[in-house]
């Protein structure tokens, strides 16, 4: 019996039995600083080697699991850490600022990022011996932290192995994915989880609206259309909608234009006027009202900050 007490000891975390492997592996495949893909469609690892500014984003659904280093998650009005004792789950598509707080040449900031397919949870689901009914004790958020387990660790780690037998990707990898899956949904998020993927669950329907205000994020949107899209009223779809993202569907909409501008000034170089009349916004003074309360600058002084033509903003 004295095998199992690691897992219980109380200063012990699940990443110490596995830290080492997991930090030279990753650090092996994400040699320089950046965002890299692997052979395994969906797995990212990413690796920072100095603290950064806060940067806005939308992040798309997946699991980051943090080898060594801190970052945070700014969105529903939380900020939300992830190191190597919490993980972050990301369910639905979600605005936010995100900023690595911990990393140095010497430990980089090193994170795994496994995309979640939302047709390999549903069929987890049917395979599991969870009930849904514990799916309706608390209403799904669309960014939550979890706790590490070292089950889980234990599948991403035989991931990560993979990666340096490529031969044995294409049936081995599948089967770890599918278990990274299944430990988040066994967990303590699973419940969660498995209401936003369960079909005509409140949160799949909140789910499916989201990729409808993605693909149209341009349009002026009447929420009583997008609610009988959905199949909900427009005061239910209002309801569950801010239960997931903490937003109304209009605001999370004004996010989506408001990241997609942005970005098309930072890679496109498009200027402002030209950027708010691509997202939808008629108004140049609205977009740029708007767009300063949500990033904290004009749109061209918040745009040479990041490209480092101009010192940073204090507070920033």
């Amino acid at each position: 019996m004295a095998e199992s007490n690691v897992h219980y000891l109380p200063d012990v975390s699940p990443l110490d039995l596995h830290q080492s492997e997991l930090v030279d592996l990753v650090s092996r495949f994400a040699p320089e600083d950046g965002l890299h893909a692997t052979q395994v469609p969906g797995l990212h690892l990413i690796r920072a080697s100095a603290p950064a500014q806060r940067l806005p984003t939308v992040y798309e659904p997946g699991i980051c699991v943090v080898v060594q280093g801190r970052k945070q998650a700014s969105a529903m009005g939380e900020v939300l850490t992830y190191d190597p004792l919490h993980c972050l789950v990301i369910s639905v598509p979600m605005p936010s600022v995100g900023q690595i707080l911990d990393a140095t040449p010497e430990k980089p900031y090193l994170c795994v990022r496994l995309n979640i397919d939302p047709r390999e949870v549903g069929g987890l689901i049917l395979q599991s011996d969870t009930t849904a009914a514990q799916a309706a004790a608390r209403a799904p958020r669309g960014l939550q932290t979890w706790r590490v387990s070292a089950p889980l660790l234990d599948a991403v780690l035989r991931l990560l192995r993979l990666l340096a037998t490529p031969g044995d990707l294409p049936v081995l990898a599948p089967m770890a994915v599918r278990e990274i899956y299944y430990r988040v949904l066994t967990g303590e998020l699973g419940p969660r989880l498995r209401e936003l993927a369960t079909a005509d669950s409140h949160a799949h329907r909140i789910a499916r609206a989201i990729e409808l205000l993605q693909r149209r994020y341009a349009e002026p949107v009447r929420i009583e259309e997008l609610a009988g899209s959905v199949h909900m009223s427009a005061s239910s779809l209002h309801h569950h909608f801010k239960q997931v993202t903490a937003m109304s569907p209009l605001q999370f909409q004004k996010q989506l234009r408001l990241h997609h501008a942005r970005r098309f000034m930072l890679i496109d170089g498009l200027d402002a006027a030209a950027a708010g009349h691509r997202v939808g916004y008629e108004s140049p003074s609205q977009f740029s009202r708007e767009y300063r309360r949500l990033f904290g600058a004009p749109p061209k002084a918040e745009i040479q900050q990041v490209k480092g033509l101009e010192p940073a903003t204090a507070g920033r």
